[in-house]
């Protein structure tokens, strides 16, 4: 079981380097000596309110239950879990099983006067699944992991319907069987959903290949409160706008998503990963551009600032391989500034082996140094647990958070720059220190996304931690605004990004969500202050 108030497993610890932790110090300070302890789920229990909502079979007014529903996996999230002060919980927690069942917890929910959190894995990054401070009335939130599992594979077509609550590795392991995989590896697949992808226009680290879950999404089902929308799955359709583009990013604003039907793929017999070094960061975004306008059969290609780079292999430690790697690199003219670019090629031995060969060949030419397989092997290895480091960050003395954007490549460098700007120096005035780097997680033909994460001391005070990352969260997301960037590519809205939103969207679009928010949900219940303001 996912522990309550963070990212890995209860009783597990990912480890930190010796390396990693000295360059932490190196560039933020030493962890404070008086930090509190965390708070323990026993006393934060003993403080969760009684529930506002009727009592019902239907519901759970269970405290622990409700904790663990009640918060995402935003930095927000985690100092109020740490710190044990919560603020609102939901009051109460329904585990539907059918459609019929989300269906009557709508109704019950409106007839209460209660709001309605959808809730998949609990991974959102971004408040998604947060109940809001201000409201007067209850909230309930609803669990979808009993509305999970594969219901239907067409597998001529390559059709496949899961419950809207399936988490990642289920998904993979019913399809696996069938010699099938989605591809839609995001780095919180093993705990999101479906239903979660769906909702956020989440992105897979081998999108390049097996596309965005827009590509993916072919149909499925959203109960709301104003009725039910059955979204057909035809591969292509001239009837007017697509309305599945309406439920992709909706975020739980609309309704529910019950069900959806996903386009598969035959599981590739080949992967290859190898790991090339360009000699500076603007060298590996060129190459990374002229290796997405060449049209290869790719599934990922990754591109690290040096800063990045250096923090890569410090996390994975000292090592005689890691020394034998380091001279090789001096020898062949890789200085301090070098960035490590991964390339992922997935499919026939023969197209894997030609893309990977043209793809270092463009890179060769923008003074690539290819060093092999073993560093891509680990990255494949261990790319869905790197996150449990936050767990192990937060009780060294730090947080971490991430920022994300996606912008054409004339705009890139600029945004790069000043989002790293931003958060490096957005504590200066309190005299504190920010550990920033970046990378390129996804690359298209016209621009790549930019994937930044930033790291600082915690304070004794969690306000004053709250405090700290509000300011790096509003500088850098000011510097992607200012710079043309989208507020987000691949985590959604919520409500960290809402304020930042209307300029991407403008006034008219703005008024368009929040009149389809009106048609699918009259009464405003559905996630209010999520994506569309609730006055709106």
């Amino acid at each position: 079981m996912r522990r309550w108030n963070g990212w890995a497993e209860e009783g597990s610890t990912a480890a930190l380097s010796r390396e990693a932790l000295r360059l932490l110090e190196l560039e933020v300070g030493r962890r404070i000596d008086n930090l509190p302890p965390d708070a323990t789920l026993g006393e934060v229990l003993a403080v969760v309110p009684p529930s506002r909502l009727p009592a019902d079979d239907r519901l759970s007014d269970d405290a622990e239950d409700r904790v663990r529903h009640g918060r995402g996996q935003s930095l927000p999230d985690w100092i109020a879990l740490r710190s044990g002060l919560l603020g609102a919980v939901p009051d109460a927690v329904a585990h539907p099983a059918t459609d019929d069942d989300v269906a009557a917890l709508l109704a019950l929910a409106a007839k209460a006067g209660a709001t309605v959190i959808p809730y998949g894995g609990g991974s959102s990054v971004v408040g998604g699944v947060t109940p809001a401070e201000d409201d007067d009335g209850p909230t309930m939130t609803l669990a979808l992991d009993r509305l999970a599992g594969l219901s239907d594979l067409d597998e001529r077509s390559g059709l496949a319907t899961f419950g809207a609550g399936t988490v990642g590795p289920d998904l993979e392991a019913a399809l696996a069987p069938h010699g099938l995989t989605l591809g839609h590896f995001p780095q919180s697949f093993e705990r999101s959903t479906l239903g979660g992808w769906v909702a956020a226009r989440s992105v897979g680290q081998q999108s390049i290949g097996f596309g965005r879950i827009e590509a993916l999404f072919a149909g499925g089902r959203v109960v709301a409160p104003a009725g039910t929308l059955d979204l057909p799955a035809n591969p292509a359709s001239a009837a007017g706008p697509d309305l599945r583009q309406l439920v992709l990013g909706s975020e739980g604003r609309l309704g529910v998503i019950t069900r959806a039907t996903v386009r598969t793929v035959p599981k590739p017999p080949r992967e290859a990963f190898p790991a090339w070094f360009l000699p500076d960061w603007p060298h590996a975004i060129d190459a990374a551009r002229d290796v997405a306008r060449a049209g290869l059969p790719l599934s990922m290609l990754r591109a690290s600032t040096p800063m990045e780079t250096q923090s890569l292999l410090a996390m994975a430690g000292r090592s005689r391989a890691g020394d034998v790697l380091a001279r090789y690199l001096r020898l062949r003219g890789m200085g301090p500034e070098r960035s490590l670019v991964l390339v992922g090629a997935s499919g026939l031995e023969r197209f894997v082996e030609g893309a990977v060969r043209e793809a270092g060949s463009i890179l060769r030419r923008h003074g690539g140094v290819a060093v092999g397989g073993s560093i891509g092997r680990r990255w494949i290895a261990t790319r869905f647990r790197s996150a449990e480091l936050r767990d192990t960050l937060w009780d060294a003395g730090y947080a971490v958070d991430t920022v994300e954007t996606a912008a054409d490549w004339t705009r890139l460098p600029a945004i790069a720059a000043s989002v790293g700007q931003a958060l490096r120096h957005g504590l200066d005035d309190s005299g504190e220190r920010v550990h920033a780097f970046s990378h390129l997680s996804h690359v298209y033909p016209d621009g790549s996304s930019l994937y930044a994460t930033y790291v600082f001391r915690r304070s004794a005070d969690p306000d004053e931690t709250l405090a700290r990352w509000r300011r790096l969260k509003r500088g850098a997301s000011e510097a992607i605004v200012a710079g043309g960037g989208t507020i987000s590519h691949q985590h959604g809205v919520g409500r960290d990004h809402l304020p930042y939103l209307a300029a991407e969207k403008g006034e008219l679009g703005m008024a368009a969500l929040a009149d389809v928010a009106r048609r699918f949900d009259p009464a405003g219940i559905m996630n209010p202050g999520v994506l569309v303001r609730p006055a709106e």
